[in-house]
């Protein structure tokens, strides 16, 4: 999965659960960008992301 349809369905399920989502492109360092999910934060690679680290997000920002 490629980072940018991660962020496509993080912020659909926030707006299902009404839960404010932001990315912040300019915090992360290089190419990482930086996105937060309610009161949690966590940091996104770029690229190809493999499953294992898009289940490893989805537990960080408490969506699994």
């Amino acid at each position: 999965m490629k980072r940018d349809a991660l962020i496509r369905e993080l912020r659909k399920i926030a707006r299902g659960r009404g839960v404010v989502f932001e990315v912040f492109t300019d915090k992360g360092k290089g190419s990482h960008y930086r996105v937060t999910f309610g009161d949690r934060m966590t940091t996104i690679q770029s690229g190809e992301l493999n499953p294992f680290h898009v289940r490893r997000i989805k537990e960080q920002l408490g969506v699994e």
